[in-house]
């Protein structure tokens, strides 16, 4: 009996930690204090000349990008797309914390 008091309160401990652990890191993220983890880069795109159709098709291509970072800057949608999938992963994080927590408690009582 004692000992299951002991292991719910390590579990309940962990579930804990992964819940704080979280949440200072989304802090420190959403305080540009660390950087965004990067699962989506944008592209380097390199444009090559040869021929007359290829060339109207990247002047095409450049007049469009040029606009593009008037509009969007360079990237910003990749960033959008991290911080997306690092919320994603953080809820999760989140989630599980509060269930493992839940399974301590259940353990002490």
């Amino acid at each position: 009996m004692k000992y299951t008091k002991i292991i719910g309160w390590l579990v309940f401990s962990a579930g804990l930690f992964l819940i704080v652990w979280t949440l200072f890191y989304s802090y420190q993220i959403y305080t540009a204090k660390v950087a965004v983890p990067e699962i989506f880069q944008t592209p380097e795109t390199t444009l090559s000349q040869t021929g007359g159709s290829q060339d109207i098709q990247a002047q095409l291509q450049n007049m469009i990008s040029e606009q593009l970072k008037g509009f969007l800057p360079p990237g910003s949608i990749a960033q959008i797309l991290n911080l997306a999938v690092f919320s994603i992963l953080a809820f999760l994080l989140i989630y599980g914390g509060m269930q493992i927590a839940g399974l301590g408690i259940k353990l002490i009582k």
